[in-house]
């Protein structure tokens, strides 16, 4: 069946667009994603890309046409079909059928086997299951990976817990009296519900494995030779397609004294059933400067040490600045610009040796420089690789043929919602389809007090391809704000000045983890900020401070002081 190209409606306004030019002939062939033609509205150039596969069958409109939005300009199909105008508007399309090829299935082959069972793995697993293949998943720990198992979802547990404490600390101020003000942690009722939690998810996890007729395999999962899967070097299950989603481990740096037991990662951190009075934090990322707010609001004197020049660098500087500047205020010391050389274990401290500063010497220390490939599934396939990581193409798929690889093992986006996407799509061209994974505007959070979030181009990326413009507004002047008592923080958009295109959102501050959705949402959709200042956003809540900074962008924000 034919697939209509039609004129977009790329805004809220728009009511027709001229056809500026085709960079396609009719009998081309084009790929889903591939730019077709380019197309001017009253606000702005745009390219229209095509939303299948297939060649240019037909085109209805031509350059320098203007033509209603939502109106047919073109179609796209398979080779050989044929389209005809019948008059009075009407098309009438004649498929070429080809007969139906019918497989004989092998009943001990799967047509689709997924090493891996984090966010990646199992919905990748569970996706083909819904296109009708025959699915096995192979896990050698816990289902739902490092984000629902060590990650994402324990951290957030005890980030929780870190904010009840600092609201019973601020309950004073607001009129709240305590008869009892002395606040502490039971580590080992925090642990015992983060456990909760994780196994609820992970029994969800296995539920809807098992709901979609899944075949899950408890051990580790490696690729043959010969293409088949090895599971724990015994049993050979044997598949049309392979996932390999093996996910990631935690980093780690080779200085003497790295292997001390009184040096944890991430996955120990969060078992540790007592609070260290002097906790060092190798590592300003999202992981540390996370679990550093979490231990520092449990009791712990924390100190994060970071070579580069400044905390969470790959966020918009002034997001790292106010992140610094939250978390020194609630007593946390960090030490930026710093090498780490060597720990030295005596009398159960520890004792980091900096370069160029005073030895810290601590109870414990968190490793938390970030998270490499696990590559454990590669097996005996060669696979082209980069940086450490398995080169994959737009559709997921691997220099090995018939060889798929979403999520952290590629390194392209290592974020579990990023995983999600790619492993769905992973999936989908396994079972034949041809779908492409766009990260462009993947949103990224960090869950501390206040938090943080990011979509798009940081303001330095933005200025070395664009002339922008800069808006922004701060958590001091919204109602919603001010009444909770949370007034640390901005909202920063960037845009580029020609179109009014947003090209990166910046947030710190109270709920900006959820607001950043909204960014990512009209990113994805090319809305502009002309549009964006066209909606109604409800009185009094924080997602005002993003409609300001969009206005701030054109020097047309109510509420900030008139600029000189």
């Amino acid at each position: 069946m034919a697939t209509e190209v039609i004129m977009p409606k790329a805004g809220m306004d728009m009511q027709e667009g001229q056809i500026i030019k085709w960079y396609k002939k009719e009998g081309e062939y084009v790929e889903q994603g591939e730019v077709l033609l380019e197309i001017m509205t009253d606000k702005v150039n745009m390219e229209v890309e095509a939303e299948t596969s297939g060649y240019l069958l037909k085109i209805l409109k031509h350059d320098g046409e203007t033509v209603p939005v939502i109106t047919t300009i073109g179609y796209l199909g398979e080779k050989g079909e044929i389209i005809k105008d019948a008059g009075n508007n009407e098309i009438v399309k004649e498929e070429v059928k080809t007969p139906e090829i019918k497989v004989e299935k092998d009943d001990d082959i799967y047509d689709v086997i997924v090493i891996g069972g984090g966010p990646a793995g199992y919905v990748a697993a569970i996706r083909a299951a819904q296109l009708g293949g025959k699915v096995a998943i192979v896990e050698k720990s816990l289902l739902g990976g490092t984000c629902l198992n060590r990650g994402c979802v324990p951290t957030k547990t005890y980030l929780k817990n870190a904010e009840i404490v600092e609201e019973i600390k601020a309950a004073g101020r607001r009129g709240v009296v305590l008869e009892n003000s002395n606040v502490s942690v039971d580590m080992d009722r925090t642990v015992e519900l983060k456990n909760e939690v994780v196994m609820t998810l992970t029994n969800g996890v296995v539920g809807l494995l098992k709901s979609n007729g899944i075949a899950i395999y408890k051990g580790i999962g490696k690729i043959t030779k010969d293409k088949k899967v090895s599971i724990n070097d015994s049993e050979i299950i044997e598949g049309r397609k392979i996932i390999l989603a093996g996910g990631s481990k935690a980093a780690k740096i080779k200085i003497p004294g790295i292997e001390s037991r009184l040096v944890l990662t991430s996955d120990e951190m969060l078992n540790l059933k007592e609070v260290p009075k002097e906790l060092a934090v190798i590592g300003g990322g999202v992981i540390g400067v996370e679990l550093g707010l979490a231990f520092n609001s449990f009791g712990s004197h924390v100190t994060i040490v970071e070579m580069m020049d400044r905390i969470v660098p790959n966020m918009d500087k002034d997001v790292s600045t106010a992140l610094h500047d939250a978390l020194t205020s609630k007593g946390i010391e960090i030490h930026t610009s710093t090498k780490l050389n060597e720990i030295i274990e005596k009398d159960g401290k520890l004792t980091l040796k900096l370069e160029g500063k005073e030895d810290l010497v601590v109870d414990k220390a968190l490793l938390s420089i970030g998270r490499v490939p696990d590559l454990a599934g590669m097996g005996e396939v060669e696979f082209e690789m980069e940086r450490g990581r398995i080169k994959v193409n737009d559709y997921m798929e691997t220099s090995v043929e018939g060889v798929y690889a979403p999520g952290d093992i590629n390194g392209r986006k290592m974020l579990a919602h990023a995983a999600f996407k790619m492993g769905e799509a992973a999936a989908i061209n396994a079972m034949g389809g041809s779908e492409k994974v766009k990260l462009g505007n993947t949103p990224a959070a960090i869950y501390t007090m206040p938090e943080a979030s990011s979509v798009g181009l940081t303001e330095d990326e933005a200025r070395e391809k664009y002339d922008i413009s800069v808006g922004k507004f701060t958590f001091i002047g919204n109602g919603r704000a001010l009444a909770s008592g949370q007034t640390t923080g901005f909202v920063k958009v960037i845009v580029d000045k020609k179109y009014g295109e947003i090209l990166g959102v910046h947030m710190v501050g109270p709920g900006v983890a959820e607001m950043i959705n909204e960014a990512a949402a009209l990113m994805e959709m090319e809305i502009t900020v002309h549009e964006v200042l066209q909606t109604v956003h409800g009185h009094p809540t924080y997602s005002e401070a993003f409609v300001e900074a969009c206005a701030d962008t054109l020097g047309k924000a109510i509420h900030l002081p008139k600029k000189n």
